[in-house]
């Protein structure tokens, strides 16, 4: 699927089904339908290819015709959806999970009259208007679609490599620590290393002042450039001039294929020292044919590539001396000199123009592409002194920055380059984040959630997760650095857009009518087109209120409304097509009587309903109407009751509940459920701990097990209901194969011992047990969690032992061991992590766990990078203290809890000084905390 496309691909799909024999529709209905769904085929076709070329450098009348062809999908889609309404929500109690069935259900709606009148009458009028959009615009086949436009605009990597220097702000130390990892160790041995990170933030222009300043000799060098789209022999012709232009020349390598051309420059560095770089690297197979020219002699060699793309970086590098350098956004201080040193010529801002300044800075976040362009365009005679014009600018980003000169142009066509690079199905996930305010932290679960309901996510077969689907699409957002991931234990929980790039999406998705953000229309500007989603971020002016007021909302596929705007809602009345609610963070006791959601029961097609943190307070029993929900989202809505009605939800995916918010005993019903979660999930009943069994495809679970409906018993713990509920609830944890992630919090030791003889699903990766733990499970262990990737529990003893049962975990990349409910310190001698050890850990956070003289040797924990335990000073003081984490080659954060019983405030000193001592001494120089315990 993909923005220019509009609903077709999850319009072809549904066409399939309403031309199979089960509908007998009639006959010349039937032969329309065929007909212009081929012709939809066609049109999808042509239109993918469209989205691959800028916006800017199509013909305008094909952009119109797009437009029609997605405004016209959007309109099928609505009316085929009404239809398949009736029949998915025609009887809560049949079975829908079977299609066959509903296929029945669907023959017996059809075979009425009107039903049949009405399809008829739907599909001439789409028909009509299908045929009137190919007779205006016959500009889709593939032979007429524009190739990309020349430019004029200079190369990135001639600027970087002839360019003037005074630009390079920020990046001294970055380059003295890659030519340290480089010239380092070996000198026989290739190294190979990989600078990686955001379009903009300065790789080429590493590389370049790499490639000047490194002291070696090498006996050839050279510097070459590969693009999205690369010519490999056209690239691999390039190598070879740059390493030899007499050999290049006379055998006119031009005209020769690509194996030619490898065999050629293989044959210049065979026992030959090298330096290459290879800048602007797109995808894994255009770096595997360059590597193999680049041959490996043992001469010291050095190859250097750049990319924006994290599993390039990661294929570049997969050798046991590669190494990955991310590249880090600019300080505010060096994005200050870089800014003020373009447009003023010196480091110093002009009074006046301080305030501005920063908060221009901030919405660069450090991005020096950013930096420049903006600078250069102030730096423009008539605007380097008008404090007016540089506040304008600073609105404008965000919002669209569609006026500027040729260097916010230039920024945004580099910018793009990434969008452009994006999978179909991609560009459509990425430009739904401009929904989202500026500096706004999407939740990953949120987004993923939404992306499945508005059908952006497109599964072939049964078996597969729309949720597991959508999590690897988020994760390839991560990994192309589209988003800024945001880490909460360990797991990327959220992520946000820079601000330059959710400037540019907001354009492209304003132009598509893709996302309409009403906070940004003019007063003037009437509300005429069908919008299709709609996001009210800010309080919006009287004018546009009124405008409001008088504009449909019968088109409208998806609103989202932040807490400024809360009073400005729309009655949920007049939406007739809408497929996510989500008013997430509107407290709307603010408002009362803005949002009925007794209107909620006509909202038919709505899939997702998001309410967390609303106060919305008690639910209608009208929301079980709402057949296809997927999405129930009610923390913090001070809801105490979930209604009834809710276990008729068939299609319900994600059900989020409030604290201490009972489940009904025919929840088991909920069989599509996937994530069942929420701050006390619980109360269970002796039947609801049954039925919880039967959620087989349940893949995420957090709850309280504490929580049980009271009995007037003194001791309900001891009573049999509530042990026979307990081991109900035990037997039902054990039948959740494909349980992903489970959280449990429980404050009786007696649920903490019998949760130790619990078998779990090898499935597996993000295990939370917060509560009253005394020892380590048993089957916390490689043979029993082999996929276990996040692990944090609260627990009273630790062993040496358990310690290095979890560095033998595979997938371990996060860590918490926490004895924080222990008034002193845990102490664990005789730690010995050998070679092996923790192979995947990034960080390990072991919370008042005091270790005694630890040893990590060499090859143990050789990825974590962030590392807190406790120690003892009077050990820190003796003579023999070895910390041995010289060993850790990736370490850079490290904490030390001190305990410093007895001592002296001299020997704390001679402690603290003694760690700072081995920090300083380790090759990453990581950052050091040490605070009393």
């Amino acid at each position: 699927m993909d923005q220019a496309v509009g609903a077709m691909g999850s319009l072809l799909g549904k066409l399939g089904k309403v031309i199979k024999k089960e509908y007998k529709l009639q006959k010349g209905v039937k032969k329309k339908v065929k007909s212009f769904s081929d012709e939809l085929d066609i049109m999808q076709a042509a239109l993918g290819k469209v989205a691959e070329v800028p916006r800017d450098q199509l013909d305008e009348q094909l952009k119109l015709w797009a437009a029609d062809v997605r405004e016209l999908s959007y309109d099928m889609e609505d009316v085929v959806d009404s239809l398949l309404v009736r029949v998915e929500g025609s009887d809560p109690t049949a079975d829908q999970s079977n299609f066959k069935k509903l296929m029945d259900k669907m023959l017996k709606v059809f075979k009425k009259g009107k039903a049949n009148r009405e399809i008829s009458t739907a599909v001439e009028e789409i028909h009509k208007r299908l045929q009137d959009v190919a007779e205006r615009h016959q500009r889709y086949n593939l032979t007429n679609l524009p190739a990309a436009a020349t430019r004029t605009t200079v190369d990135p990597l001639l600027e970087a490599l002839y360019g003037d220097k005074k630009n390079i702000i920020g990046l001294e130390k970055a380059r003295d620590d890659i030519i340290k990892k480089i010239t380092d160790g070996d000198r026989k041995q290739l190294k190979t290393l990989s600078i990686v990170g955001f379009g903009g933030l300065g790789k080429t222009t590493l590389a370049r002042e790499v490639y000047d300043a490194v002291p070696v000799k090498f006996d050839h060098k050279a510097f070459v450039s590969v693009s999205r789209n690369p010519d490999m022999k056209k690239v691999l012709s390039n190598l070879l001039f740059k390493l030899d232009k007499r050999r290049h020349s006379s055998f006119n390598a031009e005209n020769l294929d690509v194996e030619k051309l490898i065999i050629l420059v293989r044959e210049l560095l065979s026992r030959k020292r090298y330096f290459i770089i290879i800048d602007d690297l797109w995808n894994k197979e255009a770096w595997t044919t360059i590597r193999y020219a680049l041959s490996d002699d043992e001469c010291g060699s050095i190859i250097i590539t750049t990319t924006r793309l994290m599993d390039v970086s990661r294929v570049c590098c997969s050798s046991k001396d590669g190494m990955i350098h991310e590249m880090k956004s600019l300080s505010m201080d060096d994005s200050q000199n870089l800014f003020y040193r373009r447009i003023f010529s010196s480091e110093v801002c002009p009074s006046g123009f301080e305030k501005v300044s920063i908060m221009i800075l901030k919405k660069c976040v450090g991005v020096p592409l950013a930096i420049i362009s903006l600078a250069s365009y102030l730096a423009n005679n008539q605007r380097i002194n008008q404090i007016d014009q540089w506040n304008v600018l600073l609105i404008s980003i965000g919002h669209g920055l569609k006026k500027g000169d040729d260097h916010v142009k230039e920024m945004k066509r580099i910018l793009s380059l990434s969008f452009y690079d994006l999978p179909s199905y991609l560009k459509t996930c990425f430009l739904y984040l401009s929904i989202f305010p500026e500096d706004h932290q999407i939740s990953r679960d949120r987004l993923i959630r939404r992306w499945a309901c508005e059908g952006f996510i497109q599964v072939e077969d049964e078996t597969t997760s729309l949720l597991e689907l959508g999590d690897s699409y988020f994760n390839e957002l991560v990994n192309r650095n589209m988003v800024q991931p945001i880490h909460v234990d360990g797991r990327v929980e959220a992520c946000c857009v820079h601000d330059i790039m959710l400037d540019l999406i907001c354009e492209l998705s304003s132009e598509v009518n893709f996302v309409t953000i009403l906070d940004v229309i003019k007063g003037d500007t009437p509300l005429e087109k069908n919008f299709r989603r709609l996001s009210i971020q800010k309080s919006m002016t009287d004018l546009t209120t009124t405008q409001m007021a008088t504009t449909s909302m019968s088109q409208v596929r998806s609103f989202t409304a932040f807490s400024p705007a809360i009073s400005k809602i729309p009655p949920l009345s007049g939406f007739q097509v809408l497929r996510v609610l989500d008013l997430e963070g509107c407290d709307l006791r603010k408002s009362p009587g803005v949002v009925d959601l007794r209107h909620a029961e006509n909202l038919l097609h709505l899939r997702y309903l998001g309410l967390r943190g609303t106060k919305v307070g008690k639910l209608p029993m009208e929301v079980g109407k709402l057949q296809l929900l997927q999405t129930l989202d009610l923390q913090w809505t001070n809801s105490k009751e979930l209604p009834s009605s809710v276990v008729q939800m068939r299609h319900l995916m994600c059900l989020i509940l409030d604290s201490d918010m009972p489940l009904p005993n025919d929840f088991s019903n909920l069989a599509s459920l996937e994530q069942l979660t929420g701050h006390g999930v619980g109360l269970f009943t002796l039947d609801s701990a049954k039925g919880l069994g039967c959620l087989i495809g349940l893949r995420e679970l957090a709850f309280k097990w504490d929580q049980f409906v009271k009995t007037d018993q003194w001791d309900p713990w001891m009573q049999p209901d509530h042990l026979r509920t307990q081991k109900a609830l035990l037997e039902s944890l054990g039948k959740l194969h494909k349980l992903e992630s489970l959280e449990l919090f429980s404050l009786s030791p007696w649920v903490s011992n019998l949760i130790l003889d619990w078998v779990p699903s090898p499935n597996l990766c993000r295990l939370k047990l917060d509560g009253w733990f005394m020892s380590f499970p048993k089957w916390i262990c490689s043979s029993s969690l082999p996929l276990l990737s996040n692990l944090y529990i609260v627990i009273k003893k630790v062993r040496s032992m358990d310690i290095q049962t979890l560095g033998m975990l595979p997938a371990l990349c996060h860590v918490v061991l926490d004895a924080s409910t222990l008034n002193v310190g845990h102490l664990v001698e005789k730690l010995v992590l050998s070679a092996g050890a923790f192979p995947s850990l990034r960080v390990c956070l072991l919370h008042k766990i005091m270790l005694v003289n630890p040893t990590f040797q060499q090859g143990a924990m050789p990825m974590v990078r962030r590392l807190r335990f406790g120690l003892r000073v009077n050990d820190i003081v003796n003579p023999d203290f070895d910390l041995s984490i010289r060993n850790l080659p990736s370490l850079q954060h490290l904490r030390i809890d001190l305990l410093d019983r007895g001592v002296s405030t001299e020997e704390y000193s001679q402690a603290v000084g003694a760690l700072r001592r081995v920090a300083d001494d380790h090759p990453q120089n990581p950052t050091l905390r040490a605070d009393r315990f």
